[in-house]
């Protein structure tokens, strides 16, 4: 059997000023609520990064063990794999290495605190975007974090109600089972 196994092919969508949607996870999702914990400093890294490598945030939810977020890119950039390496990266420095850590991270110099890819998706039209929106904001409903989107402190819908944009009762917990989002 051959021990050198090709690289994956991992495919990113690569369009200059576009709009993403994303999902980054902790390695070590069971029972951790490391983000929240620490969502002050990870609030104070995105701001640094927005600030250095500017981006909009359209829509933020921050869980207990992930993120899921749209963000859009300024005209002519298309480089958000920068911006990730550099709010995981910043964000694990400001916390004591004290998370186990593979061997192979070790070796790399790697804290064990992020999974080393993350979920993105080009958002293609107006539909996608609103349907994307709407995940993001119930996501603390769907984890039963919360019986409803407006008692999750971690989330731009709170803004996006004081805009006009949701009603603050949007997607109470009658509500979200009729979504059909599964885990």
């Amino acid at each position: 059997m051959n021990q050198y196994l090709p690289m994956p092919n991992y495919r990113r969508a690569w369009m200059p000023g576009g709009t993403y949607f994303f999902t980054i996870n902790l390695l070590q999702r069971q029972r951790c609520d490391l983000l929240v914990h620490h969502i002050d400093h990870l609030r104070a890294v995105v701001r640094d990064v927005r600030m250095r490598h500017p981006f909009t945030i359209h829509g933020w939810v921050v869980l207990p063990d992930h993120i899921h977020c749209i963000l859009s890119l300024p005209a002519g950039d298309s480089d958000f794999p920068l911006r990730w390496r550099l709010i995981k990266g910043s964000f694990s420095k400001m916390l004591p290495p004290s998370e186990h850590r593979s061997l192979t991270r070790q070796k790399r110099g790697e804290r064990g605190i992020w999974q080393r890819r993350y979920w993105e998706h080009l958002i293609r039209d107006e539909r996608d975007f609103n349907s994307h929106m709407d995940y993001i904001h119930i996501n603390p409903v769907k984890h039963g974090l919360v019986p409803s989107v407006a008692d999750w402190p971690y989330s731009t819908f709170h803004r996006l109600v004081k805009q006009g944009v949701y009603d603050k009762n949007w997607a109470d917990s009658t509500f979200a089972d009729t979504l059909g989002y599964e885990d």
